[in-house]
């Protein structure tokens, strides 16, 4: 069985953009391309503060959430310091030009994460509150 799902051809991606893929639950994902033609997928919501990371400016290999600036990684999906956190990355796979995800990590990954991220943004305003 093929567990891919075609999400689009790489055209569609802008150069140093990102194009949104919208799932029947769960935040939507967020596809990505380098200058290089390197495609990434990572959910669309900055560990932060939850920011739509397809929005944000992509250099290298990280994107820079609108909201804050957090450089997020395309490779690992993890913060770049000193900012502590990590986006949800799915598995990409492009085949003569053309992109698709994981179905399988589509229907599971990060479904339900907006009570873990809501504990998440608690545990950070307790940290700075301490500090």
């Amino acid at each position: 069985m093929d567990d891919w799902t075609f999400i689009c051809r790489i055209g569609d991606i802008p150069v140093l953009g990102a194009r949104r893929v919208r799932r029947p639950a769960g935040a939507d994902v967020a596809v990505f391309r380098g200058a290089d033609d390197r495609v990434f997928a990572l959910l669309d919501r900055c560990p932060h503060k939850g920011g739509p990371l397809s929005q944000g400016i992509v250099f290298g290999e990280h994107v820079a959430c609108p909201l804050h600036n957090w450089a997020i990684s395309l490779v690992d999906g993890q913060a770049r310091a000193p900012d502590v956190g990590c986006a949800t990355r799915f598995a990409v796979r492009v085949e003569d030009g053309a992109v698709s995800l994981r179905a399988s990590e589509l229907a599971a990954l990060a479904i339900g994460d907006d009570a873990a991220l809501a504990m998440a943004h608690a545990a950070i305003a307790i940290a700075n509150a301490s500090a």
